[in-house]
């Protein structure tokens, strides 16, 4: 049964668990995150260069930085996604926020911007959920705040970028009843709470809300939840790009799209942005000096990043000088990694760290450079989303050109 290969029991995850922890509410770990276990654990599959040629052939782009780094790393036929592009079939993506915070952080930004560049690329239509009934359930929010909160989010989530007459932002609150909602109900009649307790590890003491809430995650991926954007194109293939601690919600989801008549959605999937303190987590909302935000100032993000970020240089000078840096664990050269495009320069900091010639305060200052640019471009991009900007693009409305 197509079920067994995708969703890992809870006694295959028993000897993981001691280890680390990566749910879509949880990422922890003792030491660094291991992906390749995480690979193992959930059932998808590795990016590899010849997929990363075959987006550079179809798109004549060169791929984006966060692919030439394996930021996205992981996937679930996106094989299958390219090759029916490259039929001329078309496809949409998915991707979402859950609004808990006033502003997003640079992990949040990620899955943004790339899927900007996706959208750029492949020239196809875009949905974003903003799943303030998810927050409201797990944060403690009320319903206004979340219902706020989204607004607020749809903001910095624009500012990215997005092209407005391929692009519809919902919020949970505003937009489920209807298609959505039948497909919603769907769902929830092929999943037991028996699978949902093994993907999801829900207990007695969880509230009915957090049980059913999967199926709310997994419709956006069936295109007949938006009558108004595919009307008849229920064939319609879905690419979700999203960190890989989503993957559950999409296993169950690639469970029970073929007894409901629709293709399994596809996955691309990224690492975790760490943490300013080290590997062992992502980047919190909820600690302010976890994090970079967009909303931080030069002085805010000198001072983080100087305070904060763990570095993987030695305890001396001279030490540092023989030795140089553990690039394993640097957080600066890792946020390079990320957000620094020029891959000459990212090379050139590798080996003069590597290698003891550059030191710690120097990669900070360049990191503090680097994100500063950054934080400031999106901030003014930002300021000028109006409210009107938002209601279009969460105007519910058909979109003519979002395939030409």
């Amino acid at each position: 049964m197509e079920y067994a290969k995708e969703i890992v029991t809870e006694e295959q995850k028993k000897g993981e668990e001691e280890e680390q922890v990566v749910t879509p509410w949880e990422v922890a770990s003792k030491g660094k995150i291991d992906y390749d276990k995480l690979i193992v654990e959930f059932g998808c599959q590795r990016l590899d260069q010849s997929l990363l040629d075959r987006v550079f052939k179809l798109t004549n782009r060169q791929p984006h930085v966060f692919l030439r780094r394996n930021v996205f790393f992981a996937h679930r036929d996106f094989n299958e996604i390219l090759d029916a592009y490259e039929r001329g079939e078309k496809f949409y993506l998915y991707t979402g926020r859950g609004p808990s915070s006033e502003a997003l952080h640079l992990g949040h930004l990620v899955p943004f911007m790339f899927t900007k560049y996706l959208q750029d690329a492949f020239k196809v239509p875009l949905v974003i959920q903003l799943t303030d009934d998810e927050k409201c359930m797990w944060k403690n929010l009320s319903v206004e705040e979340s219902e706020r909160l989204a607004r607020e989010n749809a903001k910095d989530i624009i500012a990215c970028g997005f092209d407005v007459s391929r692009t519809f932002i919902f919020s949970d609150f505003d937009y489920v009843g209807g298609a959505f909602y039948k497909n919603m109900v769907k769902v929830a009649k092929c999943v037991t709470y028996n699978k949902v307790h093994g993907i999801f590890g829900f207990t007695g003491e969880d509230h009915i809300g957090k049980v059913f809430f999967p199926a709310v995650q997994a419709v956006p991926s069936f295109p007949s939840s938006f009558p108004h954007l595919f009307p008849g194109q229920d064939k319609l293939r879905c690419l979700v790009p999203c960190a890989i601690d989503q993957d559950p919600y999409f296993r169950m989801t690639r469970d029970v799209a073929p007894r409901l008549g629709y293709s399994k959605p596809a996955l691309i999937e990224s690492l975790f942005f760490p943490a300013l303190q080290g590997e062992t987590g992502k980047m919190s909302a909820s600690d302010a000096n976890s994090a970079i935000y967009v909303t931080d100032s030069y002085k805010d993000i000198q001072t983080k990043v100087n305070r904060y970020a763990f570095s993987g240089g030695r305890e001396s000078v001279e030490k540092h000088r023989e030795l140089g840096a553990n690039l394993e664990v640097d957080i600066p050269f890792k946020y390079l990694s990320f957000f620094l495009d020029d891959d000459e320069e990212l090379e050139h900091i590798r080996e003069e760290y590597g290698s003891g010639r550059m030191l710690t305060g120097d990669i900070k200052g360049r990191l503090v450079e680097v994100l500063s640019e950054l934080v400031e471009r999106h901030r003014a991009a930002r300021a000028l989303v109006t409210d009107e900007m938002v209601d279009a693009f969460m105007a519910v409305r058909p979109l003519p050109n979002m395939f030409k």
